[in-house]
């Protein structure tokens, strides 16, 4: 981004693939061949050889939601014994094939989501007037974008990590963040046809009020925004009452 190298689109339809394109190339930039595409359907987008690190890669354009989709994809901090790191990068709606970033946050998965379970999507037959149908239960994850829930982070360009991460000179702390975990854990859910009512299930968490620290860093000099946490459910609910899309 300090040198200005621009997304490109691989035509004027291209509204995923060339936010991956730019990420990729960075990634030759410093390890070379040394990492692998997972593929549109795998999980994480590209992981390292030589690291035991997977990055998953979310494009959006301005203005957006404060809230992004994970279809079927659980946010896990480890996957397949990688630390997952989630690369959001933001850029402005526009027909033009050449754009630049309008900010950039890579954040530890565990910022996004501590739980290290993984929900399958399951299915079963005998749903419908014959029977015959199939029901698959597969599951839409939403969850804020993390320029919502850590502030100071919007226009700028910004890496979050926990605590204990060892880091170097070229990085500088910008912000202390702590993330505590709720007193109830969703553990299930049921949903009735005939009313079309989706009931959830918890049960009390035994980590409630744990504490998760995080530091925010943005390279040395490089001006911005201290980031300090926001409410992110407070945003969500101010979001759905104004009635933009959540």
């Amino acid at each position: 981004m300090n040198r200005q190298v621009l997304l490109r689109k691989r035509s004027g339809s291209d509204k995923e693939f060339f936010f991956q394109d730019w990420m990729q190339e960075r990634l030759k930039e410093v390890v070379g061949d040394h990492y692998s595409d997972v593929g549109r359907n795998g999980y994480p987008d590209f992981v390292l050889s030589d690291s035991a690190e997977g990055y998953e890669l979310k494009g959006l354009s301005l203005p957006g939601r404060p809230t992004i989709d994970s279809n079927s994809r659980f946010p896990q901090a480890m996957h397949r014994g990688r630390q997952i790191y989630y690369v959001f990068g933001r850029y402005p709606q526009t027909s033009d094939l050449s754009l630049g970033l309008s900010d950039l946050l890579i954040c530890h998965a565990s910022f996004i989501n501590a739980t290290a379970a993984d929900p399958k999507n399951k299915s079963f037959l005998g749903y419908g007037s014959y029977g015959d149908l199939m029901v698959r239960d597969r599951k839409m994850y939403v969850f804020p974008l993390p320029f919502y829930t850590a502030s100071g982070t919007v226009g700028n360009r910004t890496l979050i990590l926990p605590d204990y991460s060892p880091v170097d000179d070229r990085l500088e702390c910008v912000g202390e963040l702590v993330r505590r975990e709720v007193e109830r854990l969703l553990v299930g859910y049921t949903f009735d046809f005939r009313s079309n009512t989706l009931t959830p299930e918890f049960t009390t968490n035994p980590q409630a009020g744990r504490e998760h620290r995080f530091r925010a860093y943005r390279l040395a000099g490089q001006s911005g925004e201290a980031v300090t946490l926001t409410d992110s459910r407070e945003v969500l609910e101010e979001a759905l009452e104004a009635g933009d899309e959540v």
